[in-house]
């Protein structure tokens, strides 16, 4: 009986549906007691007691891999991502890493549209102004009116770009690979380097994976770069920003504001200084919320495991859940 390691957050609440699939395919789990993700010292813990893996953002460092080699079989994670797992040790050591490709594109392009507008808009400091007893007029601006540059074109990167679009801005791409030339006269993104971006938009969005040419982009000579007026949108991964830098730059006024969903320690720690920044949007690695695709998603984990066991999946019916 293969036994699976589960520390996937998203599916862990559900186990009571995914019991009988489990049940089904005679694999037995571990569910440790967790709450974001794994570390790894936490992982090493369960090393050899275990011949797959259901995961969402947990340390599988090469240590790991090696440690739980042979008997890992495979490492199915929950979503697109996978900067947490060592892809190369995966490969050196057989362990078959499956993942969801464009897992989260429509509902994460439509975050980075909410805080644009939120931002252009002026909406969430007028609320609060009134809801403090104020009637103050907040100058906003059309989108219209405002250049974005997107950093990272890829299936998030281009579905962003077509929403911007749809508002009449105009949008500024880079990104490390040539993108798809049809993509480019379809619409109208003007494919440019990092920075002649980040000084001609009104918007920065970071939408590329997390990887040593990612890792701190976001800088003190980056930020420097920008209007004093941009705001910068990261709904990718924490680390392609250096908080600290961008803590610095929003309190001088070097940037003139932040919408963040991820950062570099996650949970967002309760000492942050952006906790108490008011030109700063935030939330808590929520960009990918929607319960359709969280659903298709499951499924799909579930799917990748069993195959990535050697075992047959049998594609389930739509009725049963």
């Amino acid at each position: 009986m293969p036994i699976v390691l589960m520390t996937a957050p998203y599916m862990i609440p559900l186990l009571d549906r995914f019991k009988p699939v489990f049940e089904k395919y005679g694999i037995d789990l571990i569910v440790p007691d967790m709450q974001e993700r794994m570390e790894e010292e936490d992982l090493l813990k369960y090393a050899g007691q275990f011949d797959g893996a259901i995961c969402g953002d947990d340390r599988y460092t090469a240590r790991v891999l090696e440690t739980c080699s042979p008997r890992l079989k495979v490492v199915s994670k929950w979503g697109t991502g996978v900067d947490s797992i060592d892809a190369s040790a995966c490969s050196r050591l057989n362990i078959i890493l499956a993942r969801t490709p464009n897992a989260f594109t429509t509902s994460v392009a439509d975050t980075v549209l909410g805080y644009m507008l939120a931002f252009a808009r002026r909406g969430p400091w007028m609320d609060r102004a009134m809801k403090s007893g104020k009637w103050e007029k907040i100058p906003g601006k059309a989108l219209s009116e405002c250049t974005l540059g997107i950093i990272g074109i890829g299936n998030i990167g281009k579905a962003v770009t077509r929403r911007a679009r749809a508002f009449g801005m105009k949008v500024l791409g880079t990104d490390i690979i040539d993108i798809d030339h049809v993509f480019v006269s379809e619409s109208g993104i003007h494919m440019t380097d990092l920075n002649s971006l980040l000084s001609d938009s009104d918007f920065v969005s970071v939408n590329c994976d997390l990887n040593p040419t990612s890792y701190h982009l976001i800088n003190t000579k980056t930020l420097a770069q920008m209007k004093s007026t941009a705001i910068l949108i990261n709904t990718a991964r924490g680390p392609i920003v250096e908080e600290k830098a961008l803590v610095a730059a929003l309190g001088s006024g070097q940037v003139g504001g932040a919408a963040l969903d991820v950062f570099e320690i996650e949970p967002l720690p309760k000492e942050s200084p952006l906790l108490k920044m008011d030109n700063v949007m935030l939330a808590p690695h929520n960009s990918n919320s929607s319960p359709t695709a969280w659903e298709r998603i499951h499924w799909n984990t579930i799917k990748n495991l069993v195959e990535g066991l050697g075992l047959k999946y049998e594609e389930r019916r739509k009725n049963n859940g």
